[in-house]
C-alpha cells in the first residue's frame, strides 16, 4: 500500500505563475521564492537538484524539452543528470507549498483592505476582490470587478442596446446614427406642432398639413418668402405685382443669356446684314444724283415753295433713267434687296432652331434634376439597407455565439447524465472498460497513462469517490504491473461527514469466469493527506502500484473478455 507520486502535468492546477511578491504582509523569505519567475511559489514542485518551481513555470520550461537548471548555474551547482530538468523528474513539495500557504497575506488591489493567509487569498479572494482591475472585453476599457455588471449595462460605448423606437439593434456608439435614419422616431411638424410623427410617415402627413410653412410657386424666379399652405392663394393674390415684376426680369435675364448662346453663324449674318443696309444708302445717294433735273428746271422749283422732303425710306422702284449705267444701279439694289430678304428668312429659322435648343436644354435639365433625385434616393436606401444587413449579421453572430453556449451546455449535460447513470449509493462500484487493448497502448505510448472511473458514494449524502488505473502501471510497477487507486474526491455533503477518511477499500479484478478474483484491500492511513477533507476537486490518489502482473495479462486468461475488464470496487460501510 503506497501514495502515488505525481509529476507536475498530473496534478491539479491553476495555470498560473507564482504569486506576486507584494501581497506578503511579512517579510519576505528568497525560499519561498519559485527560481523561474522570482515571485512566490504557487504549487511548488521540487526538482532532483532541489530547486523549487512554481507548477505552472515548469511545465512551461520544460514542455520544449530537458532545460539545464538556470539556479544551478548561477550557483556554480551545476551536476548532471541532477540539473537537468525534464517532464517527471520533479514532485509536488507538499511542505513547501503548507508553508507558504500559511503565510500571511493582503490584498494589494487599491482601495482593498482584505486580510487573510496566502491559501485563503488563492481560494476565496484572489479571482473575486471587488477592487480589482480589469479590462471590459469589450470596449477594452479598464473598469473595477464590482463595476463591470453597472458598466456593461450603462458605460460600455460597445454594449448593444434595442432602440426603444424600432426595436432594431444597435451599438451605443451608433446610436445618433440610428436616431437620424430610424423609420419610427418620432418628429415634431413644425407647422401643427403635433407630436409623435413617425419619421416614415413624416412626409405624407406635411402634404396635407395645412399649418406647414412651405416656399411660394415663385421662389425659382426670387420670392424667399415662405408661407403656411392654407394661406400661399392670398399670397399669389396680394404679391401678384412683386411676382410678375421678378419674372419679368427673370425672362430679360434668359434672353440675354440666349443671346450670348447664339451660335456663330447668328453673329456674322447680323454683320452681313449690317453691311448690305450700308451699301443700300450708298445706292439711294448715287440714284439720287444720276435722276436730278437740268439747273433752269431747279432754279423754277426754287422759286416755289419747296415740299416737305419724303421719308428716308428705300424706294421700291426707280424712274428710267437715260443712262445705262442707272439700269445697272437699279439690279444692283433689287438683287441686294433679295439678299436681305433671304438672310432675313435664314435669322428667322436660326431662332426657331434656339428656341426648340432651348426647350430641349430645358427638358434635359429636368431629367437630370429628377435623375439626381433618383440617385440621392438609392443612395439613401442604400445606406439604410447596408446598416440593415450589418445589424442582421451582428443578430447572426449573437445567435451563433448563443447556439455555441448552448451546444457546450447541452454536451456538459449529456456527460453529467451518462455520469450519473453509472453512479451508485451503497459504497460498491463495478467499471466496465472497453476497447482494453487499445487503451493498453495509449498508456505504453504516454498519450493516455491513467483514467478515471465515474464517481460513486457510500450513500446519496456519503463519501464522494472514484478510482484512477494505469494500465501500464504507475510509479515502481511501471511496464511490469497494473496499477489501481482510490481517489476521495471533494462532494457537496463534505461537510457532515467525519474527517479523516476511515473506511476499509477492496479493490477486485473480476475474473469473468467467477473463479479466482485479483483481490487487494487496505484500511486508509489517517495522517495521509489523500484521506483528509478535500480542498480540491479531488485528492491524491492512494491504492497499489503492483495490483496486477501484466503478465498474467498478456497470457491466456479470463479477466479480458470481448476486449473488456471489470474493476469492482467495495468501501467498508460499517459505522457509517
Amino acid at each position: 500500500m503506497t501514495t502515488q507520486d505525481l509529476s507536475p502535468t498530473a496534478m491539479p492546477e491553476a495555470n498560473k505563475p507564482g504569486f506576486p511578491k507584494t501581497i506578503l504582509a511579512n517579510k519576505l523569505e528568497d525560499k519561498h521564492l519559485c527560481n523561474c519567475c522570482r515571485n512566490i511559489l504557487r504549487r511548488p514542485f521540487q526538482a532532483q537538484c532541489g530547486h523549487r518551481f512554481c507548477s505552472y513555470c515548469f511545465n512551461r520550461t520544460v514542455s520544449s524539452g530537458p532545460q539545464k537548471c538556470s539556479a544551478c548555474i548561477e550557483e556554480d551547482i551545476f551536476e548532471e543528470p541532477m540539473s537537468i530538468l525534464k517532464p517527471g523528474c520533479a514532485f509536488p513539495d507538499n511542505a513547501a507549498r503548507r508553508e507558504v500557504e500559511n503565510l500571511a497575506a493582503v490584498c494589494l488591489n487599491e482601495g482593498c483592505t482584505w486580510k487573510g493567509s496566502i491559501k485563503e487569498y488563492e481560494l476565496n479572494h484572489e479571482a473575486k476582490c471587488e477592487f480589482m482591475v480589469i479590462a471590459c472585453p469589450s470596449c477594452k476599457e479598464h473598469i473595477r470587478f464590482s463595476e463591470q455588471e453597472r458598466h456593461n449595462e450603462r458605460e460600455c460605448s460597445e454594449r448593444t442596446l434595442n432602440c426603444k423606437y424600432c426595436k432594431e439593434p444597435f451599438h451605443f456608439k451608433n446610436i445618433k446614427a440610428h436616431d437620424e435614419i430610424c423609420p419610427k422616431y418620432p418628429m415634431i411638424c413644425e407647422g401643427c406642432a403635433k407630436k409623435k410623427i413617425p419619421r416614415e410617415k413624416y412626409v405624407d402627413h406635411i402634404k396635407f398639413c395645412s399649418k406647414f410653412r412651405t416656399p411660394c410657386r415663385f421662389h425659382v424666379v426670387g420670392c424667399d418668402m415662405s408661407v403656411e399652405k392654407e394661406k400661399i392663394h392670398e399670397h399669389e393674390r396680394a404679391c401678384s405685382y412683386e411676382h410678375l415684376n421678378l419674372l419679368l426680369h427673370y425672362i430679360m435675364g434668359l434672353k440675354v443669356n440666349l443671346e450670348g448662346m447664339q451660335p456663330q453663324s447668328l453673329e456674322l449674318a447680323s454683320h452681313k446684314i449690317h453691311e448690305l443696309h450700308q451699301s443700300l444708302r450708298d445706292l439711294e445717294a448715287k440714284v439720287g444724283q444720276l435722276g436730278s433735273p437740268p439747273a433752269p428746271a431747279q432754279a423754277v422749283a426754287a422759286a416755289a415753295p419747296a415740299p416737305p422732303p419724303p421719308p428716308p425710306t428705300l424706294p421700291t422702284s426707280f424712274t428710267p433713267l437715260p443712262s445705262a449705267a442707272g439700269a445697272a444701279l437699279e439690279l444692283q439694289l433689287q438683287s441686294e434687296k433679295a439678299k436681305v430678304s433671304e438672310l432675313g428668312r435664314r435669322c428667322q429659322e436660326l431662332e426657331l432652331k434656339a428656341g426648340a435648343f432651348e426647350g430641349a436644354v430645358c427638358t434635359l435639365n429636368r431629367e437630370v434634376e429628377r435623375s439626381a433625385t433618383n440617385l440621392e434616393a438609392n443612395v439613401r436606401q442604400h445606406r439604410l439597407d447596408q446598416e440593415k444587413i450589418e445589424a442582421l449579421g451582428n443578430k447572426v453572430r449573437q445567435l451563433e455565439r448563443t447556439v455555441g453556449l448552448k451546444d457546450l451546455t447541452i454536451s456538459e449535460m449529456e456527460s453529467r447524465l451518462r455520469e450519473m447513470s453509472a453512479t451508485t449509493f451503497d459504497g460498491v462500484f463495478v467499471w466496465r472498460i472497453s476497447d482494453f487493448a487499445k487503451k493498453r497502448q495509449d498508456a505504453i505510448a504516454g498519450r493516455a497513462p491513467a483514467m478515471f472511473s465515474p464517481a460513486f458514494y457510500t450513500s446519496k449524502y456519503g463519501y464522494k469517490m472514484c478510482l484512477r488505473i494505469y494500465l501500464n502501471g504507475d510509479g515502481t510497477g511501471r511496464g511490469s504491473h497494473l496499477s489501481l487507486f482510490f481517489v476521495v474526491m471533494r462532494g457537496l455533503s463534505d461537510a457532515l461527514l467525519k474527517w479523516p477518511f476511515n473506511q476499509k477499500v477492496t479493490l477486485m479484478l473480476l475474473d469473468q469466469s467467477n473463479r479466482e478474483h485479483i483481490i487487494d484491500a487496505f484500511r486508509p492511513d489517517v495522517s495521509s493527506s489523500s484521506f483528509q477533507r478535500p480542498v480540491s476537486e479531488m485528492n491524491i490518489a492512494s491504492g497499489c502500484p503492483l495490483f496486477c502482473p501484466l503478465s498474467k495479462l498478456d497470457s491466456k486468461n479470463t479477466y479480458i473478455r470481448d476486449d473488456t475488464i471489470f474493476i469492482k470496487a467495495i468501501v467498508d460501510l460499517t459505522g457509517l
